[in-house]
């Protein structure tokens, strides 16, 4: 939307503030006890104040007495009914309540006949939330009894253009090739296989070609047991990446370098313990994580008190 016409839309907008929601409204029901009872059931409240033949009603109460139930309101005005019909013409179709005020200003009692008046009392300018963007609208009852003001009650909604969702994030990929797709089999099989050279029985990790020993191509595997410690290790702060949800989130998370009970090393993810509680020497233990539908990766879950 072009600046113009948002500064357009919002001077229409702010026009409706003061204006009233619809005429005065009175309470479907007299403040009685039996609403108060469940109300206090319902919130655990055990108040001496709200029980016998002195009680008042809970302060928090002060909508329940205003509100339509099933049957709903019947007294809006076409005032609310414009608002909401320009907003949504402009393409802020969607609704989202965020918060309410109270003031109380007196104690209300069973018998208490409620009414109430209600306006637009403000509209803001546009607003952009992880939600969308958008106008918070926020409508300001005064409610009354026996024509004495009870308390004030503002509810404030966004009235939003939903924000376009964002694209799963993946994990990267691990690049596979002819020389490690064993490994790769093997993980998504939830199997960790180290190569060993069949000339002179040497283990190796990374997967390779050829043994760095005695220059042998040929190989045989060995799996691993799933023990081992944490050899060193960093702590990603940043750039944040939403992908790499072990350790909090988006960051920080641990990378170790893990030694295998069979010697040889891997970097893997520690996962299992606050990213600050990771220590050399730490014991860890294999664990397979499913990150997507296609992928599986080895991690380790490191053990606080070891």
């Amino acid at each position: 939307m072009a600046d113009g016409a948002v500064d357009g839309l919002y001077g229409r907008l702010k026009a409706f503030e003061g204006r009233p929601t619809g005429g005065s409204g009175v309470g479907k029901d007299l403040v009685n006890e039996p609403m108060i009872r469940h109300w206090c059931e319902a919130m655990g409240d055990t108040s001496p104040a709200y029980r016998g033949p002195d009680a008042i009603a809970p302060p928090t109460m002060l909508q329940a007495w205003t509100m339509g139930g099933l049957s709903g309101q019947t007294d809006r005005s076409g005032a609310h009914e414009e608002l909401f019909g320009l907003l949504d013409a402009a393409g802020f179709t969607s609704v989202v309540a965020t918060d309410c005020e109270q003031e109380y200003v007196r104690e209300l009692r069973p018998g208490d006949r409620i009414t109430y008046d209600a306006v637009i009392e403000t509209v803001s300018a546009r607003k952009t939330t992880k939600l969308g963007t958008g106008h918070f609208i926020t409508t300001r009852m005064d409610i009354r009894a026996g024509g004495e003001l009870a308390g004030t009650h503002r509810f404030r909604i966004l009235k939003y253009a939903p924000a376009r969702a964002e694209p799963k994030r993946l994990r990267p990929r691990p690049v596979i090739n002819r020389d490690n797709a064993g490994f790769w089999d093997a993980v998504a099989a939830r199997r960790l296989l180290i190569q060993r050279c069949t000339g002179c029985g040497e283990l190796r990790f990374p997967w390779l070609p050829g043994c760095n020993g005695c220059g042998s191509p040929r190989w045989d595997t060995v799996e691993a047991e799933g023990a081992g410690t944490v050899f060193s290790y960093v702590v990603m702060h940043h750039p944040p990446f939403p992908a790499f949800t072990e350790g909090g989130g988006a960051g920080p998370y641990a990378v170790g370098l893990i030694e295998l009970a069979e010697g040889v090393r891997m970097i893997s993810n520690v996962v299992g313990v606050p990213y600050d509680k990771v220590r050399v020497g730490m014991p860890v233990r294999l664990e397979f994580l499913r990150v997507d539908d296609e992928l599986v990766l080895p991690v380790f879950r490191g053990c606080e008190g070891g």
